[in-house]
């Protein structure tokens, strides 16, 4: 690495310094606007890691990894033809030269760019030696910093955060669900000094002191002393006053600066407190190279969210690819939850501005405080401030970035409307400028735009704009211009089943449920018209079949089911059926294996090791069907639902038992949840996995419901999936025993089957939720509709009346009657033809095949 376009290639050089959440974002903007055909790319970081979010870093001590956390697809640098080098410091940049300096040497650039970040700030606190005493000067930025703090929280059992900002919150959170008793200490008199007023900063520290938190505001911290030995706690911090904390250890958050060091060694303009100096295509002093993200100065601002960031960044590609987007500030409004505490601020929350008045609602009860902020005319909304209760931010920050006039009385926008509130922002009322989605810049005329291309749905939606896909405070916003923009063009938000039930799925599920509905045609007669079709049919049959268990078979079901279900296995291209025991937990014994062998050898059949670990068996034919499942439930096998849309498989690795790196049994929690949930019907497919650590063999964050081991229990995943559209499943729970661990996925299953559409995958669910995770974790864990118990019965009743679909079937001779391939006759079918590959057999494709097996016949 020497030279300045060292290859032959044609293309400028382009290099960017920084991997960071802003630094990805401007390669994914690069690649979009094609700017690989003229620039070959180069980006260095400094982590080991790919990009990762920042936003959300604190889900990192709640099981998510590095992995979870990475941003993009694994491969996108290498599709495309960009170099990514991790794990590599640029020392200096060369202007003369053009080029930057790297532990391999120096290379070229035409257009550079510097996305470097910030470093978290650390006031020059006397303390004791960082080399001995690293625990009490830690910080929290990067994911090895998290590695750090959670090494030594192993042996604390107190930690202190100074700095009461967002992130001196989310430290305390970190710490917090290490086990630890969590202070955190503020110099200002507030927490969140910058963004909440003073009543605003009261109620905050009111819920975050009910979590158990202590808060210290007004300290400044003057010394941290090791103690000795036979001390309590390690150090003792010591505050202006005299007053004193003992702690195990100290993470500082007080701040961030820009790192702009790169900038100041080359000789570019630098802002008087730090920051590089940047024009609105954010050009730095040297027209060549460009900053942008924290590191970056713009008339005197320095941006610490993502969104600004984001924005640099594309003004950043569209200059280097020819476009014309002018960087021009950024709205600062922030919408987060701290500790599970609902905080909200937007434009002018302080109310500095010349005239301003504001209106204010509190519930001292219950540490409730709103603010709106209005112009002198009272007629504009210039800034605001919740805490508390999110629910009124989408509307408060519409009418701020909108300019919207404010209706007769402004103080119904923040009064429950119980007393006299006004209900949401109506989607109509906004105009196509106006901003959905800040992260990725989407508004409400992209999003118009998106749906007259034919985005049909919310997930084709996302995937066609991004919006939402960011740090996600946007998504029912999202979801309410979308379905207006459907209705505003005609294009009804059909939410009927089908034409023969004006009822959705989750309507019917009720209408089932509460009025004891056992039978089709009983459904049809009260709710629905006509004879029924492909939709309704199975849909309905799957419902009935998860309220009341009742075989599949029976007559009055058997009409109902597709194909595979109605022969209870997957119909394969030629014609032929698959056949798949269950195998739970994928343990299984050699006499079973051999079993399993000796049925194929009999019946000629293919066989292959799943996915999911289970022997599946191919090539049988229907006539076969009820002979293969005699002798396989004879020998202890029984249905294992691959033809169904059910619960299929529970994956596990070998867990504590055989490996030395497993904390739990995995294959025992796998065996328990893969029998109780057997049989259960759903709207999808549903995948389980168990680890027995957190090295992840199992692939259980791939899964639909996914299960961790930790040493103190099981950490708890929901809604992912594989696919065409494969999604990480959520972090839910932690570190939860095994009762509650059943006991919420009970809850969360029958939640599911009871609120899903139609062949909605657990994924596509959770997207559609409003309120998101947050909502189905206060549904689950903490009962919010008092439903608990009812789900709880229900899948008790399910896991009582289990009855293996195939074992009934064999007991029935008149059920057996439909296993025939020629109804007048016991034979097979001449046509599937099968030739020898690889010792096994499979179907012959078309030149392989006899020139004719059927003869036609002319008049």
């Amino acid at each position: 690495m020497t030279a300045h376009n060292p290859t032959h290639d044609s293309r400028q050089q382009l290099v960017i310094i920084g991997n960071g959440m802003v630094g990805h974002h401007c390669v994914e903007q690069l690649i979009e606007r094609g700017a690989t055909e003229h620039y070959r790319i180069h980006v260095f970081g400094e982590e080991r890691h790919r990009a990762y979010d920042r936003v959300h870093l604190s889900e990192y001590f709640s099981g998510k990894d590095a992995d979870a956390l990475a941003l993009g697809e694994p491969d996108l640098h290498k599709t495309h033809g960009v170099e990514l080098h991790l794990g590599t410091r640029i020392s200096a940049i060369d202007r003369d030269a053009r080029e930057v300096v790297t532990p391999e040497g120096r290379l070229g650039y035409d257009s550079l760019i510097i996305a470097t970040g910030s470093y978290p700030f650390v006031p020059p606190v006397p303390g004791p030696d960082s080399d001995m005493h690293p625990q009490a000067r830690l910080v929290y930025r990067t994911l090895d910093d998290l590695d750090a703090i959670r090494s030594h929280a192993k042996t604390a059992r107190r930690g202190v955060v100074i700095g009461g900002g967002l992130l001196g919150l989310e430290a305390a959170n970190a710490l917090r669900s290490l086990g630890l008793e969590a202070h955190v200490v503020e110099f200002a008199p507030r927490l969140m000094p910058v963004q909440l007023d003073e009543q605003g900063g009261i109620a905050l520290r009111e819920h975050i002191e009910g979590l158990g938190v202590g808060v210290h505001v007004g300290r400044a911290t003057e010394e941290i002393a090791a103690l000795s030995a036979g001390d309590d706690y390690r150090y003792r911090m010591h505050f202006k006053g005299g007053e004193t904390l003992d702690t195990d250890m100290v993470v500082f958050s007080a701040g961030i600066r820009p790192q702009d060091q790169l900038a100041r060694d080359c000789g570019l303009e630098i802002g008087e407190r730090g920051g590089i100096v940047i024009d609105d295509s954010c050009r730095t002093s040297d027209p060549e190279i460009f900053a942008l993200g924290e590191c970056a100065l713009w008339q005197g601002r320095l941006f610490g969210l993502v969104a600004p960031g984001y924005t640099m960044a594309r003004t950043v590609a569209g200059c280097l690819t020819g476009g014309e987007e002018r960087f021009s500030g950024a709205d600062m409004s922030t919408k987060l939850k701290l500790l599970g505490v609902d905080v909200g601020s937007i434009g002018d929350a302080h109310g500095v501005t010349e005239g301003a008045k504001s209106y204010r609602w509190i519930d001292e009860a219950g540490s409730g405080y709103r603010r709106l902020v209005v112009s002198a005319d009272g007629k504009k909304v210039l800034g605001a401030v919740l805490v508390g209760d999110n629910s009124y931010y989408d509307t408060l920050l519409q009418y701020a970035q909108n300019g919207i006039d404010l209706p007769e009385n402004p103080a119904s926008l923040i009064l429950p409307q119980s007393e006299g509130g006004v209900p949401t922002l109506g989607a109509d009322a906004l105009p196509d400028t106006a901003t959905i989605c800040s992260c990725h810049n989407v508004t409400k005329g992209a999003v118009c735009q998106a749906v007259d291309a034919g985005c049909a749905d919310i997930a084709a939606l996302k995937i066609e704009t991004k919006a939402s896909t960011g740090c996600g405070g946007c998504t029912a916003l999202l979801k309410q211009v979308f379905e207006n923009e459907l209705e505003s063009r005609g294009m009804e938000v059909d939410r009927s089943l089908c034409e023969h039930f004006a009822y959705t799925r989750q309507e019917l599920y009720a209408l089932v449920r509460v009025e004891g509905i056992t039978r089709f045609e009983e459904l049809l007669d009260r709710h629905g018209h006509g004879l029924g079709c492909d939709i309704c049919k199975p849909t309905i049959g799957s419902i009935l079949a998860t309220c009341w268990n009742q075989p599949i078979m029976d007559p009055q079901n058997v009409a109902l089911q597709d194909t595979n279900d109605t022969f209870m296995a997957n119909m394969q291209k030629n014609g032929t059926y698959s056949v798949m025991p269950r195998v739970a937990g994928g343990e299984i014994t050699p006499e079973k294996l051999v079993v399993l062998g000796e049925v194929a050898r009999k019946y000629n059949l293919y066989t292959k090791i799943t996915g999911g670990q289970r022997i599946d068996l191919f090539g049988a034919e229907l006539h076969q069907l009820p002979d293969i499942w005699q002798e396989l439930i004879s020998a202890g096998f029984e249905t294992g639902h691959a033809y169904g849309k059910s619960i299929r498989t529970v994956k596990s690795c070998v867990g504590n038992t055989w490996c030395r790196y497993g904390v739990q049994d995995s294959v025992g929690m796998a065996l328990e949840l893969e029998h109780r949930y057997k049989g259960l019907r759903t709207p999808h497919k549903i995948k389980m996995g168990v680890s027995g650590c957190t090295r992840e063999c199992a692939e259980a964050q791939g899964k639909d419901i996914g299960v961790i081991a930790t040493e103190a229990g099981w950490n708890l995943y929901v809604c992912g999936n594989g696919g065409m559209r494969p999604r990480h499943a959520e972090l839910f729970a932690t570190d939860i025993d095994s009762d509650t661990l059943i006991r919420y996925i009970d809850r969360f299953l029958m939640f599911y089957v009871r609120t899903a559409d139609k062949l909605q995958r657990t994924s596509v669910w959770r997207e559609s939720l409003e309120g998101g995770l947050d909502y189905l974790k206060e549904v689950i864990i903490d009962d919010s509709l008092g439903l608990g118990e009812e789900l709880e019965a229900q899948m008790k009743h399910v896991i009582d009346t289990y009855e293996c679909e195939w074992a009934n079937a064999l007991g029935d001779p008149e059920k057996l009657k439909r296993f025939r391939t020629f109804v007048n006759d016991q034979c097979g079918d001449p046509d599937i033809v099968n030739v020898t590959e690889r010792g096994q057999p499979r179907p012959a494709r078309a030149d392989e095949r006899p020139e004719s097996l059927a003869v036609e016949i002319s008049s």
